[in-house]
């Protein structure tokens, strides 16, 4: 295989905690087959008469926490001149981040950006999830509340989160008679603009909320994230502790349902959100869980995504 010029577009890659980040997992398994690696954040994108361009640094990395990057002098280089472009910065998917998408689209696909900048921008997590209903929980998508009152009814125990959240953030329980809901209603109708999630509550999340990684459709390993305390929220960076798991039968008919339109939108690299055998979340901006996977014993995805990657070449 030739070597390929790897720029990734991510958050401040000095504040990363490279135990879990499956960014990072990417970038040494980039450098470990030879591939010149680059590094920039979105910030410092721009377009000049049809240029997409950003300061640009060469990176060397390294398995070792607080010593785990050395960056070159930044310099402003044409995005099209690299072979592959990582889009791996977190949401929230804001217009920001749908901005990234329409200046990356510009290059791609003479420059390979995984995961396609369109799809990404039209497949937000909790939007694309949408299109497979009889795959998920009971779920509402609304800011009126009227609507979320008859849902309330209708399922008692719901969950309510952003719609264009992440990591767990801002994701509330709500009981059937909850005396809170009128004042998380008047916080989130004040704190969001888009319409928010509300899903009917699953109990067994107790037992864990699986994350599995596909890759160019297929399903390649899976990490189970058990909450912590009293916590609903399993994800790892609330506490969640993960732990080893295999499919159920279920959970890979799920990933045979989703696999083709994954694949053919050109999210080469997903995870997805399943919980007692319910699909809750499509995730394709930024997707994590690459380093639990390996650490419990599981297939080095990192290396497999790459292989993916380099079959386009």
């Amino acid at each position: 295989m030739a070597k390929l010029s790897v720029a990734v577009q991510m958050d401040p890659i000095e504040k990363i905690n490279i135990t879990g980040d499956s960014t990072f997992a990417l970038m040494l398994e980039a450098q470990a087959r030879g591939h010149a690696l680059f590094y920039y954040t979105p910030d410092t994108l721009a377009m000049r008469d049809g240029i997409v361009s950003a300061l640009v640094h060469a990176a060397e990395v390294r398995d070792i926490k607080g010593d785990h990057v050395t960056l070159a002098p930044a310099e402003r280089l044409d995005l099209s001149s690299m072979n592959v472009i990582l889009l791996r910065q977190d949401p929230p998917f804001d217009m920001a981040y749908i901005t990234t998408t329409h200046l990356l689209e510009r290059i791609h696909p003479k420059t390979l950006v995984v995961n396609d900048p369109a799809s990404v921008r039209n497949a937000p997590e909790k939007i694309l999830v949408t299109q497979f209903p009889e795959l998920m929980p009971a779920t509402l998508i609304t800011r009126d509340k009227a609507e979320i009152e008859a849902f309330r009814h209708e399922y008692g125990d719901v969950v309510m989160k952003p719609l264009y959240g992440n990591g767990g953030a801002a994701v509330f329980k709500l009981s059937a008679r909850d005396p809170n809901f009128g004042s998380l209603y008047d916080l989130f109708s004040v704190t969001f603009r888009e319409p928010w999630v509300v899903q009917k509550f699953l109990p067994k999340v107790v037992e864990g909320d699986k994350r599995i990684i596909l890759i160019d459709g297929v399903a390649r390993g899976a990490v189970n994230r058990v909450p912590s305390g009293d916590d609903i929220r399993s994800n790892m960076v609330r506490g969640g502790a993960a732990q080893t798991t295999e499919l159920t039968p279920r959970e890979r008919e799920i990933c045979e349902r989703i696999g083709p339109t994954l694949k053919n939108s050109g999210l080469l690299f997903v995870g997805i959100d399943v919980i007692d055998g319910h699909l809750t979340e499509i995730n394709v901006t930024s997707p994590t869980g690459l380093r639990a996977i390996k650490r419990l014993g599981g297939p080095d995805l990192a290396s497999e995504i790459w292989g993916a990657i380099e079959s386009r070449f």
